[in-house]
Formats: C-alpha cells, sequence, structure tokens
C-alpha cells in the first residue's frame, strides 16, 4: 500500500505600511550613499523595504511590519529632536546587538530643541538662562526677559512662539516693538505702512525667515495668523489665543508698556524683552520697563529672567565687547549695576 504524504502549505497574510518621512531631513535618515537605509533593510530581511523620496513602502507579515514601523518611529523622533543621527546610534536603536529597542537613546535626545528651522536648522535654547528662559515661558503667562546684545532673548522667544503655533496651542502670533527713532508716527518715512516700519521690524522677520520656509510664512503674515506691527498699533485691541512678544522694551515708557500688558487676553502668551544698556528715550524720559519690572515682580504668573554676557551668542568678539563696555561704565557711574540688573526688587 502506498503511504499518502500530504503536505500543508501555512499562508500568511501580508500587509503593507507606507511611512512619510517629511518632519525630517531624508538625508540624515537614508545616510550617504543609502548606508543607514541597507543597515534598516538588514535587520528585517523577511520584509520588502523600499523607498522614493520622503516615502518608505514596507511589505510582509503584519507582525514584521509593525515592529519596523516602531523603530522607524523611534528613528524618526529621534531625527526631530536632535536633527541628526549617527550610524552607530542608528543600529543600536534598532536593536542589532540584542534585538532590544534602545529607548533611553530616544528618551535621552535634547530636550532644549524648539523648533527645527530652514533647510534642517535645529533652533534650540543653547545657555543656562535660554533654558530657564523656556522653561519660565512654560510656567507663566508673562515673562520679562533682559539682558544685553546677542543674548538670544529676542530669538528664543520668537522660537518659543512659532513652537506654540505649530503644537496650536495658540491660533496666531504678534510681534511688536516700538519705532522710538521715528517717534511712532513714521509719517516723514517715504513709501507705503509696511515700507515704512519694516526697517524697525526687520530682526523680528529675521528670526521668522530662519525657521519658517518662506511659502508658508508668507501665507501666515497674508492671513494675519503672524502678525508683525509696532507698538502704537496696539492700542485699544485685546490680544488673545496669541503668543505675544514686545521686543526692545526697554524703548517704552511707562504709559507704553502699561497699554501693552493690559491688552493681554485670558488665553495669551507674552514675552517682554529688553537691553538696559540700549535705551533710546529722549534723556528725560525714563523707560517703562525698568518700572514694570520693578511693580510687577511678585505678581504669581509673571516669571522674569535676567541674561548675561555668557549668554552671547554672536560672534566670540560681542562678549568681550559688552564686558569692556560694562567695566568703562563701572568705572564711571560705580553705583549703577550692569546690564539692567537693577531692575530687581
Amino acid at each position: 500500500m502506498k503511504r499518502l504524504t500530504i503536505v500543508v502549505a501555512k499562508t500568511y497574510t501580508l500587509t503593507e505600511q507606507i511611512i512619510n518621512l517629511e518632519t525630517v531631513n531624508p538625508i540624515e535618515f537614508f545616510g550617504v550613499n543609502n548606508n543607514k537605509f541597507d543597515i534598516l533593510k538588514k535587520k528585517f530581511p523577511l520584509l520588502k523595504i523600499l523607498s522614493r523620496g520622503s516615502l518608505i513602502k514596507i511589505s510582509g507579515k503584519p507582525e514584521d511590519v509593525e515592529s519596523a514601523k516602531e523603530k522607524i518611529k523611534l528613528i524618526v523622533d529621534y531625527l526631530e529632536r536632535n536633527g541628526n543621527l549617527s550610524e552607530n546610534y542608528f543600529s543600536q536603536i534598532l536593536g542589532d546587538d540584542d534585538g532590544l529597542i534602545d529607548e533611553k537613546i530616544v528618551e535621552d535626545a535634547n530636550n532644549d530643541i524648539l523648533v527645527f528651522g530652514q533647510n534642517g536648522k535645529i533652533i534650540r535654547a543653547k545657555t543656562k538662562n535660554q533654558k530657564l528662559l523656556v522653561t519660565s515661558s512654560d510656567k507663566n503667562d508673562i515673562l520679562f526677559a533682559v539682558g544685553p546684545a546677542g543674548t538670544g532673548k529676542t530669538y528664543t522667544a520668537v522660537a518659543l512662539a512659532v513652537r506654540a503655533l505649530k503644537n496650536k496651542v495658540v491660533k496666531k502670533i504678534i510681534l511688536t516693538r516700538p519705532a522710538v527713532e521715528a517717534g511712532e508716527s513714521l509719517g516723514f518715512l517715504p513709501g507705503d505702512l509696511k515700507e515704512k516700519i519694516d526697517p524697525y521690524l526687520r530682526p523680528l522677520y529675521d528670526a521668522l525667515d530662519d525657521m519658517i520656509p518662506a511659502d508658508k510664512l508668507n501665507y501666515y503674515m497674508t492671513n494675519r495668523v503672524i502678525e508683525i506691527a509696532p507698538l502704537a498699533y496696539m492700542r485699544g485691541r485685546t490680544l488673545d489665543n496669541a503668543f505675544i512678544i514686545l521686543d526692545e522694551a526697554q524703548n517704552t515708557t511707562e504709559l507704553q508698556i502699561k497699554m501693552f500688558l493690559t491688552r493681554i487676553g485670558p488665553s495669551a502668551k507674552a514675552v517682554i524683552t529688553g537691553d538696559m544698556s540700549q535705551v533710546d528715550l529722549p534723556k528725560n524720559q525714563q523707560s517703562g520697563l525698568v518700572k514694570a519690572i520693578k511693580i510687577l515682580r511678585n505678581i504669581a504668573g509673571i516669571g522674569h529672567i535676567e541674561l548675561d554676557d555668557e549668554d552671547v551668542v554672536r560672534h566670540r568678539l560681542v562678549k568681550q565687547i559688552i564686558k569692556a563696555y560694562d567695566r568703562a561704565n563701572e568705572i564711571n557711574h560705580p553705583s549703577e549695576r550692569k546690564n539692567g540688573h537693577e531692575v530687581q526688587g
């Protein structure tokens, strides 16, 4: 009698996933000459993994596809925080050594990153006081940040505003500064209103240019999602559901800064920046920023951060220039404290 041999073919349901890498730099994910991508494919030899532009298509058994998807997500999370990833860390996140996902690598990613700007530029808090500025802004609805030129006050504040907009914490960004040089009238300058005020607001535009693609920034500006205007144009308004920055606040009068602070709505956040060593007001007029900080210091929900020459992130000589001027001021005015620190209590 012939023995009947029955072969049972086990079949698997195949699945397919497409992952979009639009939030990270594809070169950082795939590597030079696709060397990182090759590591990924070797890790999952039973899967068919293809790439096209910023898209990855994964085909295979559902459990293998899910495992690959989770590890790719960890890599993307790391790149979104750090902007770059070595081959060694890439392999460790995939778990090449022991088959385990090294989640600690991702957890230890730098939390100081605020946003990813143009061409993959990483915008982060770089110094101790810049990091304090970030944490204080998170804790308080109004924050005063004072310090000398080059300490990143305005730039960090704009990054916080862009982050809040991207995370849908606010619906719009309002950036303002006093146009002191033209007495806020601006009438004698050539051009339309935008052309008259742009020279005073240029630093705010420059920061935004670093952080938001040109087409999207133009859309935001056209639709008033991002608004840049001189301080005089804030009068009579209620600024709500917005992240508001008052820059160069050392050039506000007492009435102007009070007007600004009383415009803030119930669902808004505000950062007021200033440099007390660069007051451009007439000599007989006191900066409103000094008094505002003094009388509002003990109110819960209002934070105060002071940056100094150790926070300078411009050219290395800027720090030395600031120190030299501070020494000269101490010799000429020994009773005055430097960098506006006299605003303390």
